[in-house]
């Protein structure tokens, strides 16, 4: 006690002037204006009916290609477009939305997952006394509200630790996050606390304990960012608006101005279904970009010679094992080593960490950097104990994203430009909104569809969708799981990660779970050992508008966001199950299968693991070691060829009646196979032995299989063969 109240005090001296002039005044006048909003209950107000489910993509496809006209038409599924098409569907409007690849398939499934109002911003605000940067942190909190209120099974409060290592900085940040939470007001998630060395190690064990001084722990929400945009999706959906992924827009259609002067007016585009190749058009009295880092592209095909308003940036992060973090409390570096935020959070049990920050080219496939990964483990370092050894073979995913960032073209510094957004309508009547953040997405789209109801004369009303509820909450609870488990025999583990995915809509998943042949669970065959998800969800992923192995893999589950090994292990029955849902050809399904490896080796850093095995190839061992790895390869090369196959290894495990099935050995040998030749030879065996010994790799199936084999061919015990957690 007599702690917190030292820090208290000092916090108040420091910082009493910056909080009696700029933190009330202008929170006052902020507040009068704005703080009404989270008290009402637009949603209450709505008028238009919402169909009991969502209508299928077929049925979505013929909408759009017979309405006469629209009266808004959206380009980009993400979840600012998403948001704006459920906006204007609930306002009676006839709304159209249309997304060349997936729902969410860009930079709205590629974030941190928190749900905030931006800390950083906040301290700009008060250094730079900028009220711009201020509004954007009390709009972000209002949001954040909202969002944790109307998608409860999608997201949560996260306590966030923000340990201090000198005795200086503990007032200075105490100060910054309770005015965090004074500007959060009524919204506060939960009261910000400071902590003693030993409670912050008590709760956070795997902190650096050296000059450690204490703690400051504040709440932030977090949610499954793509789980999010798809429930957007089809709330939208269910309330009449024609939403179609993989209909890509390949001009914008154009009609002379009835106000006369000349003037062209954009009427609609014309577009491609992607996965059918076929040409139509959609007519609409409003055309709205809103696609993210694409946002020039498209005002180019309005009027080339507009200048960008986008300069985007990359963020990666990448994902480790869930061990690397409490299960309920994340981390800020609110200062790292270059002056950016890095997060360290818990997530679907296991760990994410990042962002950078860095311009970037816009591209549709953003590649992880080995730079960027070696940055973010490096300031992981600084803040883990000694005794936690933080590998580079422990990154079992990692990918970049792109920010659509709104900025002058002349600028070059990203980190300094702000996330607020902006609505631009050209000459032709082209409405575009910029910018932001995953937060705000429903005030952007608000704020988007009021500038397009005034500009275009549209016919509606105000937003409804303050405290609309979306896909999947309406009768979720937190038990809602319990129910799950007694009705229909899921593990319960299973029945958790339903309720949390699909909220009341998880019945549907269960009522379709296959039957294990087991005493328990009675339904719900996993697509892999160690991750909750089941076969079901491919079926039902299917009924959400998933056409690609990919959607199911990265959006309908988040597999590939956690480990892409398990992903690339579930990829054969994902495929065989959509296949027969979607009456694929077995062309069709060995294309999707490639496309799939293709995406994950890529995008989702697979190809890292290939790259670190490669730059090891200056084996660093002992003679001792190596010797010793050579006589455990001859055991299974007996006609000393040099590599060993699949027909080696199974010779050896029938020795000790061990049997494997030929395409799990085959995804073993596989990982360590470098030159792709349907071997492994010596050399590449070594290589993973030194890989494995710097921690560059961890959980090498075949290193453990043949150790185990070395071991048991005396002992005669079973070989496990299942991954210990090792990533890329």
């Amino acid at each position: 006690m007599a702690f917190q109240k030292a820090v208290k005090g000092t916090a108040l001296i420091g910082g009493g002037a910056i909080a009696t002039v700029f933190g009330l005044s202008q929170f006052s006048q902020y507040r009068n204006k704005h703080g009404t909003l989270v008290h009402v209950q637009a949603a209450e107000a709505l008028t238009v009916p919402k169909s009991k489910d969502f209508p299928t993509r077929e049925q979505q496809i013929l909408a759009l290609q017979t309405t006469s006209e629209f009266d808004v038409l959206v380009i980009g599924g993400g979840a600012t477009g998403c948001g704006c098409a459920l906006d204007a569907a609930t306002r009676g409007l006839k709304t159209a939305l249309l997304e060349r690849d997936d729902f969410s398939s860009g930079t709205s499934s590629r974030s941190t997952k928190l749900i905030h109002g931006g800390v950083r911003y906040l301290q700009k605000a008060i250094m730079n006394l900028d009220l711009e940067q201020y509004k954007i942190v009390k709009e972000s909190l209002e949001e954040r509200a909202n969002l944790l209120e109307i998608a409860p099974h999608l997201s949560a409060p996260l306590p966030i630790m923000l340990p201090v290592y000198k005795w200086w900085q503990l007032p200075y940040y105490w100060f910054g996050i309770k005015l965090y939470d004074l500007v959060a007001g009524s919204q506060c998630l939960k009261s910000s606390y400071v902590l003693s060395k030993s409670r912050a190690l008590e709760l956070f064990p795997m902190l650096r304990k050296d000059d450690l001084v204490g703690a400051i722990v504040y709440y932030d929400g977090q949610h499954n960012d793509a789980r999010m945009n798809l429930a957007i999706a089809l709330t939208a959906a269910r309330y009449g608006a024609a939403t179609a992924n993989y209909v890509e827009v390949l001009r914008l259609l154009k009609t002379a101005d009835p106000a006369g002067g000349g003037k062209q007016r954009v009427c609609g585009v014309r577009c491609r279904d992607v996965l059918t190749g076929q040409e139509f058009d959609v007519k609409a009295k409003c055309v709205i970009n809103a696609t993210g880092p694409f946002t020039d592209s498209v005002r180019k095909m309005d009027d080339q010679e507009v200048p960008n308003i986008c300069q985007p940036s990359a963020g990666v992060h990448i994902v480790m094992p869930g061990y690397y973090s409490p299960d309920n409390m994340g981390l800020l570096d609110p200062a790292t080593s270059d002056g950016r935020v890095i997060f360290f959070l818990p997530w679907e049990k296991m760990t994410i960490a990042g962002t950078t920050d860095s311009p970037t080219d816009v591209t549709s496939h953003p590649i992880p950097t080995e730079e960027d990964i070696n940055f973010i483990l490096n300031e992981v370092r600084n803040y883990l104990s000694v005794d936690v050894e933080v590998r580079r073979g422990d990154v079992l995913a990692a990918w970049s994203g792109i920010r659509p960032l709104v900025t002058d073209p002349n600028s070059k510094d990203t980190q300094s430009i702000s996330r607020n957004h902006v609505v631009t309508i050209s000459d032709s009547g082209l409405v575009t909104i910029a910018g932001g953040k995953w937060t705000t997405y429903r005030s952007m789209a608000q704020d988007t569809i009021d500038a397009a109801v005034k500009a275009h004369g549209l016919k509606a009303g105000s937003s409804k969708t303050i405290g609309l509820q979306l896909q999947g909450a309406e009768e979720w609870s937190p038990t809602l799981y319990i129910r799950l488990v007694q009705d229909y025999g899921l593990e319960s583990e299973v029945a958790q990660h339903l309720a949390s995915t699909y909220g009341d809509k998880a019945f549907e998943v269960a009522k379709i779970a296959q039957v294990t042949g087991k005493r328990w669970p009675i339904v719900g065959k996993r697509l892999v050992s160690e991750f909750p998800y089941i076969e079901a969800e491919v079926v039902y992923g299917v009924k959400e508008y998933a056409r690609t192995a990919v959607d199911i893999i990265s959006r309908r589950t988040r597999l590939a966001f956690l480990n892409v090994q398990a992903a690339e292990e579930a990829l054969p029955r994902i495929v065989d199950i959509m296949g027969k849902e979607l009456n694929w050809s077995e062309q069709k399904k060995k294309e999707e299968l490639e496309a799939a490896r293709k995406f994950l080796y890529y995008e989702m850093g697979y190809k890292v693991k290939s790259d670190q095995l490669t730059h090891s190839s200056e084996i660093s061992l002992s003679p001792s070691d190596i010797e010793r790895y050579k006589k455990r390869f001859r055991m299974f090369d007996k006609e000393k060829k040099g590599f060993i196959t699949i027909l080696d290894v199974q010779r050896v495990l029938e020795s000790i009646s061990v049997q494997i099935a030929e395409n799990t050995l085959h995804d073993i040998l596989n990982e360590v196979d470098l030159n792709k030749n349907g071997q492994v030879e010596l050399n590449e065996f070594l290589q993973l032995m030194s890989a494995i010994q710097k921690g560059h790799i961890s959980g090498s199936r075949l290193a453990v299989l043949m150790k185990t084999a070395e071991e048991n061919l005396r002992k005669r015990l079973v070989i496990p063969v299942d991954r210990s957690g090792g990533g890329l």
